[in-house]
C-alpha cells in the first residue's frame, strides 16, 4: 500500500470528534475591514497596527494584495518592496525577502531578515553602490564575487527605481 492510501484510510478510520471541523464563511457576517499587520524582523517589529486598510506584498509569484478576510495563505516574498495602506496614506518598507502569513480573523504577519523603511535610503547612495557592483559584475572578479554583484545589482535597481 503506497503512503498516499495509507494517510487516506487513516484520516477515514478516524472518530468525527478528532477531525477539525471546516471554517465557513458566510455571507452575512458582520466582520472589520482592517487588517492588524505585524512586520518584524527577528531582532524588532519595525511596524504593527491593527487599522491597516490594504498590504502589497512581492511575493514570489508576483505582486499581492492583501485585504480584510483575506483567504489564510502563506506566501514567500522575493527582495521588494511592501505597501501598507492606512486611511491617512501609505507607507513603504524594503524587504530583502521573507514570508507573509495571512490568518483568519484578517491578520497578516510579515516576517523578513532585513527591512527598512524607504525613507532610510539614500538615492545617492544607491547609485554609487549600483555604479560599483556593475564594475564587479563586469569585471574579473572570481565566480562567487560576479554572482553576488548581479544579485546585488538587481536589488539595487529595483530601490533605484522606486527611489525616482
Amino acid at each position: 500500500m503506497n503512503s498516499l492510501r495509507f494517510a487516506r484510510a487513516a484520516v477515514r478510520a478516524a472518530p468525527r470528534a478528532l477531525r477539525a471541523p471546516v471554517q465557513r464563511r458566510g455571507y452575512a457576517e458582520a466582520v472589520s475591514d482592517k487588517i492588524k499587520l505585524s512586520l518584524s524582523l527577528p531582532h524588532q517589529a519595525i511596524y504593527k497596527s491593527a487599522d491597516v486598510i490594504q498590504v502589497n506584498i512581492p511575493a514570489e509569484s508576483g505582486e499581492m494584495g492583501v485585504l480584510a478576510n483575506h483567504v489564510p495563505s502563506i506566501e514567500q516574498l522575493a527582495p521588494g518592496f511592501v505597501e501598507v495602506i492606512e486611511e491617512s496614506g501609505s507607507k513603504q518598507f524594503f524587504l530583502s525577502g521573507g514570508f507573509a502569513v495571512v490568518q483568519p480573523n484578517s491578520v497578516l504577519s510579515i516576517n523578513a531578515v532585513e527591512g527598512f523603511p524607504i525613507e532610510d535610503f539614500s538615492p545617492e547612495a544607491v547609485r554609487a553602490q549600483l555604479a560599483e557592483a556593475q564594475k564587479v559584475a563586469n569585471g574579473n572578479g572570481s565566480e562567487q564575487e560576479i554572482a553576488e554583484a548581479k544579485i546585488e545589482i538587481s536589488v539595487l535597481e529595483t530601490l533605484q527605481a522606486k527611489l525616482k
